[in-house]
């Protein structure tokens, strides 16, 4: 297998009750699973694929079939999507992130164009916080598992913060409200996880 399921960072119910027990069991151990199996099925009928990060896999996605660019950006956003999240987080940003912040307007306008483009990604897919080459950082929002790693993005960059916005990230608890999970999200955001992938997109 060339690529496993990572464990959550912490318990099940650790971001109750933004996110519920069920929702996170649901959501890692069956759709991340089943990303990262289907990966691996993508992986091991492509030669030119064996023991290539996943990042790299993402950096050449345009090149590669329907199954491998799915599952492979479900694999990738979903790790990412746990990372950024925590119940002991810090409560605001801080350090060279928060100056990015105040750059782009503060955290209330970031926080609000988020939101935005999450409710309106059209079907499923996710919401975007990413920093470009200058540490700019820019808000957007992608189709099904696409995110902005892959070498065919709308807009590229390096991700600091990411929301599913996919139903079964949230319809357990807020069944048709994505606003409303949205707006909820930000209380489970882990800054300090933030910060440092701020900190590496401008070292």
């Amino acid at each position: 297998m060339a690529f496993e399921l990572p464990p959550l960072p912490y318990a099940y119910d650790a971001l109750e009750p933004t996110i519920s027990k069920e929702t996170m069991t649901f959501h890692h151990d069956k759709h991340h699973a089943a990303y990262t199996n289907k990966l691996n099925e993508g992986v091991a009928a492509d030669p030119k694929l064996e023991g290539k990060t996943i990042e790299e896999i993402l950096g050449m996605i345009s090149s590669l079939p329907p199954l491998v660019r799915n599952n492979g950006g479900g694999f990738w956003n979903h790790d990412f999507f746990w990372k950024i999240m925590g119940p002991e987080g810090t409560t605001q940003p801080s350090g060279k992130l928060a100056e990015a912040i105040d750059a782009y307007g503060g955290l209330d306008k970031l926080k609000e164009d988020f939101n935005t483009k999450g409710a309106g990604q059209f079907g499923s897919g996710w919401a975007w916080v990413i920093a470009d080459q200058s540490g700019a950082l820019k808000v957007v929002s992608t189709p099904n598992q696409d995110n902005p790693l892959m070498d065919d993005a709308k807009d590229k960059g390096a991700p600091i913060l990411g929301n599913d916005v996919w139903e079964h990230a949230y319809y357990l608890t807020y069944m048709n409200d994505r606003p409303g999970y949205l707006k909820a999200w930000w209380n489970v955001v882990n800054w300090d996880a933030a910060g440092k992938l701020y900190d590496a997109a401008v070292a």
